[in-house]
C-alpha cells in the first residue's frame, strides 16, 4: 500500500504543496523522497514521525487528538494483517473520534482531493461534543466512594 500512497501523492502533488505533513517513518521517508525527485526545487514541511509499529501511529494518534491534523490519508490492504493492527485501529478511532477526514484507500482519496470543500479556508469541521462523557464523573462521589472503601478496608485489616 506504501507504494500506492506514493503514486498517489505524486499524482496530486501540485493540489498538496504548501500543507503540513506528518507521516510516519518509512511511509514519509519515501514520500518525501519521491516528492524531491520530482518537485526538486520545492520546500516541503514534513514532519516523520516513528515508524508505524514503533509508536508512530501513536504519534500521529497524539497530533489528531491535539488538533493538528485535518486529514489522514492512510492507505491499509485490507488483505493484510500489521503486526501494529491495534495500533492501527486506535488511530482509525481518533480519527472518527474527532471527526476528521480520513481516506484508507486511493478511490476515497480521489473523491476527498476533488472535493470543493478540500483545503476551502471557509470550511469548519464539526467538532463533536463529548462533554457528557468527559463530565461523567463530576455528578458522581467516585473519588469519595473510593477513599471511604480503602479506609474501611485499611480498619478492617488493622
Amino acid at each position: 500500500m506504501k507504494k500506492d500512497l506514493i503514486e498517489w501523492v505524486l499524482w496530486n502533488s501540485e493540489l498538496l504543496m504548501g500543507n503540513k505533513f506528518y507521516c510516519t517513518g518509512t511511509t514519509g521517508t519515501l514520500i518525501l523522497e519521491a516528492l524531491k525527485e520530482k518537485h526538486p526545487d520545492e520546500e516541503w514541511d514534513f514532519t516523520i514521525l516513528k515508524s508505524g509499529p514503533l509508536g508512530g501511529d501513536q504519534q500521529m494518534g497524539s497530533r489528531i487528538v491535539d488538533g493538528q491534523i485535518d486529514y489522514l490519508f492512510f492507505f491499509t490492504d485490507p488483505m493484510t494483517l500489521q503486526p501494529h493492527d491495534t495500533d492501527v485501529k486506535a488511530l482509525t478511532r481518533l480519527a472518527g473520534v474527532e471527526n476528521i477526514v480520513f481516506c484508507c484507500n486511493r478511490s476515497t482519496a480521489d473523491h476527498i482531493i476533488s472535493s470543493p470543500l478540500f483545503m476551502d479556508p471557509d470550511y469548519e469541521r464539526i467538532h463533536p461534543d463529548y462533554s457528557s462523557y468527559t463530565k461523567r464523573f463530576q455528578d458522581k462521589p467516585v473519588v469519595t466512594e473510593a477513599v471511604e472503601s480503602v479506609n474501611r478496608r485499611k480498619k478492617k485489616r488493622k
